[in-house]
């Protein structure tokens, strides 16, 4: 059996990015296709098994899930589904480490994920070393001094600007100092 020149199997061994195309017709299975592509997983086959995932892809997996919860208006503006968890701007997300093994472009679409679920009035919580990710949040709590046993404490917390602050001196206000400055540079 085939369906628009294909068999299963070889649907199956698309990529998310190839499918998105090839399933433009299907309005429901094109937004699930195109979540997938936001989150940077456009790079996954249609047919991969669950246990090859990596941590972090199955977070994103797990973000496709909720941002599937929230329809958009005609400007894009976040809607709730009546009956839908995440979509009432309601709920906590706590990610660890999203961003192990993404390239910097997949990283990007990532923040602008996360932004969306907090545009639409929920609370994110993310675990991560990534300074890109660090210099966009609302608010920083680093934890220290050091890891392991040595950690543990609130060394600093606030916005970006407050962590970068001259008489902030823990190791994240150091290299995000830098971090920023040379972003500054470049720009």
């Amino acid at each position: 059996m085939r369906w628009k020149g294909k068999s299963i199997g070889e649907v199956l061994a698309m990529s998310v990015d190839e499918a998105v195309e090839f399933f433009a017709a299907h309005p429901s299975t094109h937004h699930a296709l195109r979540l997938l592509q936001d989150v940077g997983l456009g790079y996954l086959t249609l047919g991969q098994q669950s246990p090859t995932l990596s941590g972090g892809e199955a977070q994103r997996i797990k973000l496709v899930t909720e941002l599937s919860k929230v329809r958009t208006d005609a400007q894009g503006n976040a809607a709730s589904r009546p009956g839908r968890g995440g979509a009432d701007g309601k709920t906590l997300y706590v990610l660890d480490e999203p961003t192990v093994g993404l390239h910097m472009a997949d990283v990007e679409k990532l923040l602008r994920v996360l932004h969306r679920l907090v545009d639409a009035g929920n609370t994110v919580v993310v675990i991560e070393h990534n300074l890109d990710v660090i210099a966009e949040a609302d608010w920083i709590v680093d934890l220290g001094p050091e890891g392991g046993d040595a950690g543990g404490c609130i060394v600093a917390q606030g916005s970006p600007e407050a962590l970068v602050a001259p008489r902030e001196t823990g190791h994240t206000a150091k290299v995000l100092r830098n971090f920023l400055k040379d972003r500054r540079l470049a720009a």
